[in-house]
Order: C-alpha cells, then sequence, then structure tokens
C-alpha cells in the first residue's frame, strides 16, 4: 500500500509538469516558420509556379503542396522537428514516383536538409536543398548535389520564392 501511495504522490507532482509543456514549443520546432505561407516561385527567370506552406498537428509538423502547373508537376512534402535526433525531418513525394527522406537543419541563418544515395559510379552523393537569403517575404532555394562529401556542390535548380502580395509580412 505504501509503495502505491509514493507512486500516486510522484505522477500528482509530475502531471502538472507534462501538463505544462506543449508539444512542438522548442524554438527548434519554429525554425522553419520562415516558409509558412503562400507563394509564388520563380526558376531559370521565367518558370512560375506555387507553394503553400501550413503549420500542421497543432503546429508540430509543416506541409508543403508544390505546383508546377507548366510541367504538370505537383508534390507534397512533410517536415517535423525530430526532437530525439535533434534535427528536422522532411517527407516528400510527387507526381513524378519520386520519394525522398531528408535530415538537416538551421545552420548560420539558412535552412539546410540533404540524403545520401549511390550514384552512377556506385559512390555516395550528396543531395541537398539549401533555403538562404532568407527575409520576411523572399528567399531562395537551390536543389544542389555533391559527389565528394560536400566539400563542393553543383546547383540543379534554384528558385526564387517570393511571398503572395496579400500576405506581406
Amino acid at each position: 500500500m505504501k509503495k502505491l501511495i509514493v507512486i500516486i504522490f510522484i505522477a500528482a507532482l509530475a502531471f502538472p509538469v507534462f501538463a505544462q509543456t506543449k508539444p512542438c514549443s522548442s524554438p527548434e520546432a519554429s525554425q522553419f516558420d520562415f516558409w509558412v505561407g503562400n507563394w509564388d516561385l520563380t526558376w531559370n527567370d521565367s518558370v512560375k509556379g506555387t507553394n503553400t506552406i501550413t503549420k500542421i498537428m497543432d503546429g508540430c509538423a509543416v506541409h508543403e503542396q508544390f505546383s508546377d502547373p507548366k510541367n504538370n508537376g505537383k508534390g507534397e512534402s512533410w517536415s517535423m522537428y525530430n526532437v530525439q535526433k535533434g534535427k528536422w525531418q522532411q517527407t516528400w513525394i510527387d507526381n513524378s514516383g519520386n520519394y525522398m527522406l531528408f535530415e538537416g537543419g538551421m545552420k548560420n541563418g539558412n535552412m539546410e536538409l540533404s540524403f545520401e544515395q549511390p550514384g552512377k559510379d556506385g559512390k555516395v552523393v550528396i543531395m541537398s536543398m539549401l533555403y538562404y537569403n532568407i527575409t520576411a517575404n523572399e528567399f531562395d532555394w537551390d536543389w544542389r548535389s555533391s559527389n565528394d562529401n560536400g566539400k563542393t556542390w553543383t546547383s540543379k535548380w534554384k528558385i526564387h520564392y517570393k511571398r503572395k502580395t496579400a500576405e506581406t509580412r
């Protein structure tokens, strides 16, 4: 009986601590907030697309809905800060059959997410998304690859994001 009383007492003391802790409330869990909103996208100086980014799951996740009308490209991602790993993780799928799992985080004011895959020669290739030049209403995104463990990078696709006018912060 004493053990039961001690367990109940400890649980009663701990409950207010757990009740006050909000999931996903760490500062790191807000690092992708710059991305939330409705965006007009431009690449190759003329191709246009859109991207709608929302916070979902009570603010614990970031959901992306990408559209490239010219090429009928559509894709979605789900991102979340994984407290156990101390990293952001993102799952991407699209109507080209791509499925990619990224990890990374904010470094020196830039968000970078990446993954490794085997190259044609069997060596590891790092694929990376770099979000940079981040301001309240625009930023740049670079899809790039490295064949030498990140020493040098080759840009594959650069996109300029501009927040839709009605949403200007």
